[in-house]
């Protein structure tokens, strides 16, 4: 399994988890983003910084993934992606995305979208706390593990 993280919008604390987490497991981590950002010296983490515009960094992560691996993002489309490509996908907040949840999860972003459109203020997501850190960690942490019992 390899690790994509959707790192334009991906909180920083987030990553740091993400970080400890591939070095600690040895696992190959790619953040990919259209700015520059730094990452710790690692064999095991690599940035690829792709052109800006709509969805490049999205569409190298889809078109790079192998069964399995797992996509860190908060992007419902993407997820959805990912999903249909036999990868995972995890929410910065520790929300396990699954073929069961994710066309009810991408319906309700559709429609949020157009209350938007249409000048509703919807206002946007709960400011990440203690509790979605460690459920994030806690989700990340099972997942790396469970393959290596499966050897």
């Amino acid at each position: 399994m390899k690790i994509w993280v959707d790192a334009d919008a991906c909180p920083a604390v987030i990553k740091e988890i993400i970080f400890r987490a591939a070095e600690r497991t040895q696992t190959k981590t790619t953040l990919v983003a259209n700015h520059a950002m730094r990452i710790p010296p690692s064999k095991h983490i690599q940035f690829m910084h792709v052109p800006s515009g709509f969805d490049v960094a999205d569409n190298e992560i889809v078109k790079r993934l192998e069964d399995n691996d797992l996509v860190i993002t908060s992007d419902i489309p993407l997820a959805a992606e990912i999903i249909e490509k036999g990868g995972q996908a995890l929410s910065p907040r520790g929300e396990m995305y699954s073929p069961e949840t994710i066309k009810t999860r991408l319906s309700m972003r559709n429609f949020m979208e157009t209350l938007r459109e249409t000048g509703v203020n919807t206002g946007g997501p709960a400011a990440l706390n203690q509790k979605d850190r460690q459920n994030f960690a806690n989700h990340l942490d099972r997942l790396l593990i469970k393959p290596k019992f499966l050897s």
